[in-house]
């Protein structure tokens, strides 16, 4: 239910706004690893990782991997590790194209090529937003990230439900509409020009800004439905039921693992 979303949004509004701007980053890179591995256990459902002791065995490799970037001197590990986020979210683009329903041999995602799916969905989207947040005005680029992919969804939902008619993606996700995703690129440039305009957050080149929001909102989307694509080819609606009127973690922060790489990689090379 719509109310439940506004509510549930609400709660967690201020929870995430405070641990960007308050917490020291090894507290902040703590607890977004809390929610990458809340986010794992989902995907591991969503996988067919059925026993216990295989969902434990990938959440400890998700907790591994996130122990040793962490601990690794970031200008050897970071262009790596964001280079493989990219390089996953520009082939993703592919198989949300190539997507032809699970009547058309789109069965569950499943096996090593499941494991590795989500380690890619995850790491470098943990990983972008840590770094981020240890920069110079990090937090700031951190709401600015947020900012952009929060306008996208909401402009999207309230763009397709006023006007949406013509579907984009409706064998992924039947009640995304392009007149949604239109509203949702409007909304996103136009809160992130009104964020820039804060003397807080370092300057960008105006050309270079609008192309970095105009990608990550892109990539954004691409998130969405690419989680939707697991979630179709699976049988299941939500990754969980931890949100009310969200589904799982998953559900929440799709847009956001997608479009931290993508921002972070376009900071990281300006």
């Amino acid at each position: 239910m719509l109310s439940h979303r506004i509510i549930t949004t609400l709660i967690l509004l201020p929870v995430v706004v405070g641990a960007v701007f308050l917490a020291p980053t090894w507290l902040f890179a703590l607890l977004c690893a809390l929610v990458v591995l809340l986010g794992a256990w989902e995907w591991s459902g969503l996988i067919g990782l059925e026993r216990n002791s295989s969902r434990w065995s990938f959440l400890a490799l998700i907790a591994a991997s996130l122990g040793l970037v962490y601990g690794e001197e970031p200008g050897l590990v970071l262009p790596l590790l964001l280079g493989a986020g990219v390089a996953w979210w520009l082939y993703a683009l592919t198989r949300l194209a190539a997507f032809r329903g699970a009547e058309g041999g789109g069965g569950p995602l499943q096996g090593a090529g499941g494991v590795l799916a989500g380690w890619l969905v995850l790491v470098p989207a943990w990983g972008a937003l840590v770094w981020m947040h240890s920069l110079f005005a990090g937090a700031w680029y951190i709401l600015l990230l947020l900012v952009i992919t929060w306008a996208a969804d909401v402009g999207g939902y309230f763009s397709g439900w006023a006007w949406g008619r013509r579907r984009l993606a409706p064998r992924i996700s039947p009640g995304k509409t392009w007149e949604g995703a239109l509203g949702g690129f409007v909304l996103a440039i136009v809160a992130a020009v009104i964020l820039r305009a804060s003397p807080e957050l370092p300057p960008i080149q105006p050309g270079v800004f609008v192309l970095l929001v105009v990608t990550t909102v892109v990539f954004s989307v691409a998130g969405d439905l690419y989680e939707s694509m697991i979630k179709r080819r699976r049988g299941v609606k939500d990754s969980g039921a931890l949100l009310p009127g969200h589904g799982g973690i998953l559900d929440r922060i799709d847009s956001l693992t997608a479009a931290a790489p993508i921002f972070a990689a376009g900071l990281y090379v300006v």
